[in-house]
Formats: structure tokens, C-alpha cells, sequence
């Protein structure tokens, strides 16, 4: 976690940054008409926000966890836990993961795993945490990165439709910050997978905290990987029934709701939390100012909600719309037109 912490962002934009909302002038709302909650896991959502996989396996990591979910709890938000891998090996790290269901009794937690685990090791995972979903992540990039890492990716469409069968709760695929295509979701969709956590790169970058552990990866590499929202519009544009959680360099409320206007279901968000666990921050403030600001920007929208904000208007500029252009995505035909996609 602490090179987290202290590897920036990137090296290229999450993409957000060419995604403009339109201003309602006279939105006809009220603030107590915004209605942030969403529903997700067969539970309700206080907002569209996912607390993203992060960490586990330590004490220290199991303090983090501890507090996350309280803040998860408090504010009515999802939590995913960290890869929960090594607790199948090592049981005394089983209490770093299982607290957070300890702390949040009733909120959405969602339990976090490689996709090449077997069906029966993932069920196990499941009940540590009493979880309400389970993330598969797919993290090629950072595993070829790694020296220890895996170098045998085989058979994994295969292994994800037995996981499917077996598993007791929905199974979510998840990059890791390096981003699904519409290829990767189509594949994933094939196998039986009706919910996708994008993580595109722009956030996060595994790549440069494995350089710095002394990986097989140099700078060169460091922009490896598509942008959040090249691989949201991708997604979004295949229409298929999914959820989708957009994930990766989501830094603010601005973000969260720019994500959602394009078609997320949810915004997931890890390094925000990261920056403000820190000393010297006061992280309910800061989680309650974020909050704030998004019921803010849906006002200034003119959306009442979730299923509002994804029929109001937008423009997509720069290298978005390059992107849209030269994958033959044409965002109109997903959005009854809502979209407009300019050089």
C-alpha cells in the first residue's frame, strides 16, 4: 500500500478530462428531490460508489479494512477487499479480510480473487467474508511485470463458467487498471458474466509499483493499457445486459458522475481512499464533502437520480473521440442520441 501511496497516477488520463456535462440552468429540482441511492447485489446503495479492492493479508492491512468498512457502513457505499489468495494459504490472515463483514453486518460486501482460482477455492473465499459478490481480477500485465508472477494464462474463459455455476453470489470481472475492450467483455459476457468492473488505466498503475519492487517491466511500459472511459465507451457500446462499474483514475465527484452519464451503474474508487487515509485527514469529512458534491453536480445536471443522469447530455471531446473514431463506436447508437462526439 505504500507505494500506492506514493506512485502517481498514470502516466496518461483516466480519460475524464474529455467528457463534459451539459448545465441545467433551470433544472426544476430541489435538493432534497436528488436521490443518490442505487441498487446493487440484491441490496440498496446509499450512493454509486464502490470503496475498490485495495488490501488484506496483514495486521496493519486488516486495520485498513476495518476502517474502510466502517465508512462503507456509515455511508452507504459497496466494498470489495483485497486479493483474498494468501488466506487459503496462510489462515491467520483470514481476520484481515473477515473483519470488514464484522464491521458492515448489512452492506454490500463483495469478496476478491484470481480468476484462475478453482470453483471450490472461491466458494471458501466467499464464506470468509460473508460476501454478497465476487470479484475475479485479471491482471495480466502486472503478473508479467512481477518476477514471481504467473506466466500461464490458459484456460481461463473456462474456469470462469465453472466458477459461475458454483458460485453461491454474482461474479463480477475486474481489471485491475489496464481496462477491458469490447472484445475481453464480449468473451467475459460469453462465459456467463453479467457484471463488469472495467478498470481502465489513468489511476492506479501496477506496472510502475512492480518497477519499483525491482520487476521485468522498465518506464517504457508504464502506458501500457486503455484509458477508464475509452473502455467504458467500449463496453457500454456492445449493449449487452450488464452492470458495469467504471473504475481507474476516478478522483472526484465530477468523475463519478461523468462515469455514470456514460453508462456505469457504479464508480469504483481505491486510490482516492488511499491519499485520504493518510495523517492529517479527516476521512468521514472528506468522504462527506465528495458526497455532497456529486448530489451537487446531479442538481446542476437536472437529474433527479441515477437513471436520470444517464438520459442527460453530453459532449465528448479530444482523445475520447479520437478513440470512439477509430474503434467504429459511434456513442449515439447506445443512447438514443444523447451523446455527441466532437473533434
Amino acid at each position: 500500500m505504500a507505494l500506492a501511496v506514493t506512485t502517481p497516477d498514470g502516466p496518461f488520463s483516466s480519460g475524464f478530462d474529455s467528457i463534459y456535462l451539459m448545465p441545467d440552468a433551470l433544472p426544476e429540482l430541489a435538493w432534497q428531490d436528488i436521490d443518490l441511492r442505487t441498487q446493487f447485489l440484491g441490496k440498496w446503495l446509499d450512493c454509486p460508489l464502490l470503496i475498490n479492492a485495495l488490501t488484506g493479508g496483514t495486521e496493519a492491512s486488516g486495520r485498513i479494512n476495518r476502517t474502510l468498512a466502517s465508512m462503507a457502513s456509515r455511508f452507504g457505499m459497496g466494498m470489495a477487499v483485497g486479493s483474498m489468495t494468501i488466506a487459503l494459504e496462510d489462515p491467520s490472515t483470514i481476520e484481515s479480510f473477515a473483519g470488514v463483514r464484522e464491521v458492515n453486518r448489512d452492506g454490500v460486501i463483495i469478496a476478491n480473487c484470481s480468476a484462475y482460482l478453482n470453483a471450490d477455492q472461491v466458494c471458501r473465499l466467499v464464506d470468509m467474508v460473508a460476501a454478497d459478490g465476487l470479484q475475479l481480477h485479471f491482471n495480466v500485465a502486472q503478473e508479467l511485470a512481477m518476477a514471481e508472477g504467473d506466466r500461464d494464462f490458459r484456460g481461463a474463459v473456462e474456469n470462469i463458467a465453472r466458477i459461475i455455476d458454483d458460485c453461491p453470489v454474482p461474479v463480477i470481472a475486474k481489471e485491475v487498471g489496464f481496462g477491458f475492450t469490447r472484445e475481453a467483455a464480449q468473451k467475459l459476457f460469453q462465459a456467463g458474466i453479467r457484471i463488469i468492473d472495467n478498470g481502465g488505466s489513468g489511476g492506479t498503475n501496477f506496472v510502475a509499483i512492480e518497477s519499483q519492487r525491482g520487476g521485468n517491466f522498465d518506464r517504457d511500459m508504464f502506458g501500457w493499457g486503455i484509458p477508464t472511459v475509452a473502455s467504458l465507451a467500449e463496453i457500454v457500446s456492445l449493449q449487452l445486459p450488464l452492470q458495469i462499474i467504471a473504475t481507474g483514475g476516478v478522483r472526484s465527484a465530477l468523475d463519478v458522475a461523468k462515469a455514470i452519464a456514460m453508462g456505469a451503474d457504479l464508480a469504483g474508487m481505491t486510490g482516492w481512499f488511499v491519499q485520504r487515509m493518510q495523517p492529517g485527514h479527516d476521512l468521514a469529512q472528506q468522504i462527506s464533502s465528495l458526497l455532497y458534491q456529486l448530489k451537487a453536480v446531479f442538481l446542476m445536471c437536472g437529474a433527479h437520480d441515477c437513471a436520470s443522469m444517464q438520459t442527460k447530455p453530453l459532449v465528448i471531446l479530444g482523445p475520447t473521440a479520437e478513440w470512439l473514431r477509430a474503434r467504429g463506436i459511434d456513442p449515439s447508437s447506445w443512447s438514443s442520441g444523447r451523446y455527441r462526439a466532437l473533434v
